[in-house]
C-alpha cells in the first residue's frame, strides 16, 4: 500500500528535499504541498493523505492550529510535526493538538522517511529521551492544563502503573521488564488504556500521564 503524504512547510527547500527522497521510494508518495497551515488543512480535505508532515512556524495559520483542525475533523490523516526542537516553544502545544509525534529538521532524510512509515502504521513517534525533554521543558509552563485525575478513575491499578511508565518514555519491552510481564501483555494494557482514556495514540497517553501528575519532571 502506498502512503500518501502532504508536506506543509513555508520553506520550499525543505519541501524539495523531502520530495526528492520520497520520489525514490516505492511505498511513499507526495500528493500535495502547502506553504502554510490553512493551505495544509484545505489540501487534506482535497487529497485525503495518510500522513501530513507539518511545520509549526508558518505565516498565517501556524502548524498547531492546522494540526488541531485536521485531527478533530473528519480526515483520518495523522500529523507529524516538523520542527527545530531545541528552540521551538510550541512542540508541546502541537502534541496536545493531536500530532502523532514530531521530527527534527536536522534528522537524516531517511530517518524522516522511516518516521512517516511508523506513523502511517498507526504508531506514535516519540522516543524516551524526547519524552523526558518534553516533560522537563514544559512542566512549569502556565499553559499546562490542570491534572486530569478524574479520567484515571476509569483504569485499574495495574493500568495506572503502565500509564506511568509510558509517561516516563519506556518502550513496551522496558515496561514488560519493569513489571515482570510479557511484551504481549504490555501491549494489551496499552490498548486498554487507549480505549478507556479515549487517547489517539501513545503521545496522548504521555501527555495525559504528565497532566495527571503521574510523572514528575525531575524523574
Amino acid at each position: 500500500m502506498t502512503i500518501r503524504v502532504v508536506l506543509a512547510d513555508d520553506q520550499p527547500l525543505i519541501r524539495a528535499a523531502l520530495q526528492m527522497v520520497i520520489t525514490d521510494t516505492a511505498d511513499v508518495q507526495v500528493v500535495g504541498e502547502a506553504g502554510d497551515g490553512a493551505e495544509a488543512v484545505q489540501l487534506v480535505g482535497e487529497v485525503t493523505p495518510d500522513v501530513v508532515v507539518m511545520d509549526i512556524r508558518m505565516p498565517g495559520m501556524d502548524g498547531i492550529e492546522a494540526t488541531r483542525l485536521i485531527t478533530t475533523g473528519t480526515s483520518a490523516a495523522r500529523v507529524v510535526v516538523l520542527t527545530t526542537f531545541d528552540d521551538d516553544d510550541y512542540v508541546y502545544g502541537a502534541l496536545r493538538a493531536g500530532a502523532s509525534g514530531f521530527l527534527v529538521k536536522d534528522m537524516a532524510l531517511d530517518d524522516i522517511l522511516a518516521a512517516v512509515r511508523t506513523v502511517a502504521a498507526g504508531d506514535a513517534l516519540i522516543a524516551p529521551s524526547v519524552t523526558r525533554r518534553l516533560i522537563r521543558e514544559f512542566a512549569d509552563r502556565p499553559t499546562a492544563t490542570p491534572p486530569r485525575r478524574t479520567e484515571l478513575e476509569r483504569i485499574t491499578v495495574r493500568e495506572r502503573e503502565v500509564l506511568t511508565l509510558v509517561g516516563k518514555g519506556l518502550s513496551n519491552a522496558e515496561i514488560a521488564d519493569q513489571l515482570s510481564i510479557s511484551v504481549a501483555t504490555a501491549k494489551t494494557y496499552l490498548t486498554r488504556l487507549l480505549a478507556k482514556l479515549d487517547a489517539r495514540d501513545r503521545v496522548q497517553l504521555v501527555i495525559l500521564a504528565y497532566e495527571a501528575g503521574l510523572v514528575a519532571p525531575s524523574y
